[in-house]
């Protein structure tokens, strides 16, 4: 019987919701499309997943991306449903609205007040009296201050309260949790939401153990069947859950073929990523310079690791025509060699190319990275499993791309 399952509102996160899982001993599939998960479910597997796009739809098209899959996932009839948003809250009124995704969630799920929580201190996200921290290197900044999400091209954040975050996105109320009334008991977390008036309450957490208690008090509670949140609600809840299906291994051997990096991240991560490649002998071709991609397809071609990319300043385009060259690429590499081993970047951008690429289900093979894993994609015209790295723009080390090339482990990855 499944014991969990979740819509992550982009690939790269939804990933990351399947590794959390999968470290707290749940057997897992993460599936692409609806349509997947009838199929997905032959295995028996403890948490089924569903990788989605809602993230950079306009709020106007969120209620025909997720209102479909949160019915599937309740018809299930499994204890929990995980509206899996990223550990920085990435969203806005206009892109993306978790409000609205909680307006949406509560018609699906019935009128329950919804948990959210966004701490992931492995992550260096952390939620202290509702206000909420990310680190960005070494450093740890309140999200309104840190480097990366303040100047975010499409939702930049304005504010580091999460209440006043996510309330700002729906008529509804929300409310805040404080790490003080926890006093670690479950019991007393389930009877604050059941007493709320609010239509979703912002937990705080900054250590694992609050993750713990609120995985506990979701499965404890028969009303709250629906939450929102990070990787790190999905871990509590996977080790409330108490299931010994062991681990994925901390190790990898190098790629069987080249590595080819497909990346619509324009990320200082990222570029950081990019620069090292270069440094290491990468090839490395601007995707939207004339004849991009027949050079990149030439250069894998001759045994080459290739990274294309739109993360330098460079000749523009629309997401769609970026995703769909970057697609273009990817085939026609893995058609040649479907040995290639693939890093694709960009939260938004992977989950469009792996569409294009005919990818129906992904799990994950092997976590030698910390939370940026190997995985098996399958599906479309691919008869063997296809080894796949998704990352999104603020994961991963400097060494990244060389470490997935070589097999190399490394822990101790930001997102």
């Amino acid at each position: 019987m499944i014991a969990a399952a979740f819509y992550g509102d982009d690939f790269t996160g939804s990933v990351d919701a399947l590794v959390q899982f999968r470290r707290a001993g749940c057997t897992g599939v993460l599936v692409t499309s609806p349509d997947g998960v009838k199929g997905a479910l032959g295995g028996d597997p403890d948490v089924v997943g569903i990788a989605g796009i809602a993230r950079s739809l306009p709020a106007d098209e969120l209620d025909a991306e997720v209102r479909p899959a949160l019915e599937l996932l309740r018809d299930l009839d499994v204890p929990v449903v995980q509206y899996k948003a990223c550990s920085t809250a990435d969203s806005s009124p206009v892109v993306g609205s978790l409000g609205r995704v909680i307006e949406i969630g509560r018609d699906v799920f019935g009128p329950a007040a919804v948990p959210v929580q966004f701490a992931q201190p492995d992550f260096g996200r952390y939620t202290f009296f509702g206000h909420h921290f990310a680190r960005d290197g070494e450093v740890v900044y309140r999200l309104d201050r840190q480097p990366t999400m303040a100047h975010h091209p499409v939702t930049p954040a304005t504010e580091s309260d999460l209440a006043r975050h996510l309330g700002a996105q729906t008529a509804q109320p929300v409310g805040a949790l404080h790490w003080t009334a926890y006093d670690g008991d479950a019991d007393a977390v389930v009877r604050a939401w059941r007493e709320s008036a609010a239509a979703a309450v912002v937990c705080d957490g900054f250590a694992d153990e609050h993750l713990d208690l609120i995985g506990r008090a979701v499965l404890t509670s028969d009303a709250q069947r629906f939450v929102l949140g990070a990787g790190g609600l999905s871990l509590g809840i996977g080790r409330a859950l108490g299931r010994t299906g062991g681990v994925p291994p901390t190790s990898a051997t190098p790629a069987p073929g080249p590595t080819l990096v497909l990346s619509g991240s324009g990320s200082p991560r990222t570029a950081a990523q990019l620069a090292a490649a270069e440094r290491t002998g990468w090839s490395t071709v601007h995707l939207l310079v004339p004849g991009a991609a027949d050079e990149a397809i030439a250069r894998h071609a001759a045994g080459a690791d290739v990274v294309v990319h739109t993360t330098r300043p460079g000749p523009s385009a629309t997401s769609r025509e970026i995703e769909e060259r970057l697609a273009q690429v990817g085939a026609a590499c893995l058609a040649r060699d479907p040995r290639t081993r693939l890093i694709v970047c960009g939260g938004d951008t992977s989950g469009n190319v792996l569409r294009r690429l005919g990818v129906d289900t992904l799990s994950v093979a092997a976590l030698p990275w910390d939370n940026v894993a190997l995985c098996h994609a399958m599906g479309g015209p691919y008869d063997r499993p296809v080894e796949v790295v998704l990352k999104g723009g603020q994961m991963g080390h400097e060494d990244l791309f060389d470490d997935v090339r070589s097999g190399r482990s490394r822990g101790n990855d930001a997102h």
